[in-house]
């Protein structure tokens, strides 16, 4: 990367991960998967690989990559309204210059979900005039949006093209590894499409610590595999080396603004008092990620180490973690014993988005998103 180590890069090697090794969680349930998922491959006319759009590289099983790259395919990068969308293009813009087949879509929206079918029923244009039977299979690792995203895909097909058959459905879950199971779903007639979806498989095992944190940040693997205070430390450490708190600096000045309006009217007024965004008034979630954001944005400006040291960058995280604490209004005890409440706070407003789009991976020629 221009020979200069991207943010995730050395988030991912820094001494909280020491002895930490390899992101091992491989249940006996993913070991059948793969093997079924392999079989089915051979049969399927087209394959949708689902990836999250905040890690479109990290989210590729590397193991299925020799057999998928050898079939018909489209990168489905979902999640998209959780990813920065200048940089989403340019990750469209790399995987088209790689000859792949690639489009962002938000699996809870109709208009995305049917941009998608748009392209699959193009990717599959010749063979529905030589097949009478057409099999689309989707796979990815666990907690990309696939089941969410089938069942859109079947809700919306089933009204375009009249289905007998009974309505089935995913089985949607917030936990990797939801999908057990290989179901097949009908999806249209003249021809007769099907769909597999398919169970969430990681490989084996993860040896590069990177990518392993970045699934775990994600979802993909389970926080107890790797510890939610690692997760969080991880989170914390990238943002603070992209100096992404710098982003939300204008939410001390509107809260100075805010304080002075306040101070200059009727003490009386409850309206005002409503508005006011401290620590003991964060009753609503935006008020609260806005408080996390000023918090995270305060204590980096207020730092006086040197980031770019990794011991001084933790002592920034371990103090962010217990002005976290504060805003979480998580009860004072021992710092070690509210590290895990405050770390799970943090990446419950993360995963959903709150805190901004975020993309995780680096751009194979970009040593910086």
């Amino acid at each position: 990367m221009r020979g200069v180590t991207s943010a995730a890069k050395r988030a991912g090697e820094m001494a909280f991960n020491a002895g930490g090794g390899a992101v091992n969680w491989f249940p006996g349930h993913m070991a059948a998967a793969s093997r079924a998922i392999r079989d089915r491959l051979k049969l399927a006319d087209l394959v949708i690989e689902v990836r999250d759009a905040r890690i479109p590289l990290s989210s590729a099983n590397e193991d299925l990559q020799p057999v998928l790259s050898a079939k018909r395919r489209i990168l489905a990068l979902n999640k998209k309204d959780l990813a920065n969308p200048n940089i989403m293009n340019r990750w469209l813009n790399h995987f088209e210059s790689c000859k792949q087949d690639c489009i962002s879509v938000n699996a809870h929206s109709s208009n995305s979900v049917n941009q998608l079918l748009g392209f699959a029923e193009l990717k599959l244009k010749e063979a529905i005039s030589k097949e009478p039977t057409l099999l689309i299979m989707l796979v990815g690792v666990p907690n990309v949006g696939k089941s969410a995203l089938i069942n859109s895909i079947h809700r919306i097909a089933t009204s375009r093209f009249p289905v007998k058959d009974k309505k089935k459905r995913a089985t949607v879950g917030p936990l990797p590894g939801v999908t057990q199971d290989i179901a097949g779903y009908k999806i249209a007639t003249q021809p007769s499409i099907y769909v597999l979806d398919t169970p969430g498989v990681l490989v084996p095992s993860i040896p590069d610590m990177e990518t392993g944190l970045k699934l775990a940040l994600t979802g993909a693997v389970k926080d107890s595999v790797v510890g939610e205070e690692r997760i969080a430390k991880y989170l914390l450490s990238l943002l603070n080396i992209r100096k992404t708190p710098l982003h939300w600096e204008r939410l001390l000045h509107r809260e100075e603004e805010l304080c002075e309006e306040i101070c200059s009217s009727d003490k009386k007024d409850n309206s005002l008092r409503r508005k006011r965004l401290n620590n003991s008034d964060a009753v609503y979630v935006q008020d609260l990620v806005s408080e996390v954001q000023r918090t995270l944005c305060r204590t980096f400006l207020n730092f006086t180490g040197n980031t770019v040291e990794e011991s001084e960058l933790e002592t920034l995280i371990d103090m962010q973690l217990v002005a976290l604490r504060k805003v979480f209004r998580i009860p004072h005890k021992p710092f070690d014993e509210t590290q895990g409440p405050t770390s799970k706070k943090l990446l419950t407003l993360f995963r959903s988005g709150k805190l901004g789009p975020f993309i995780l991976d680096d751009l194979p020629d970009a040593s910086e998103n």
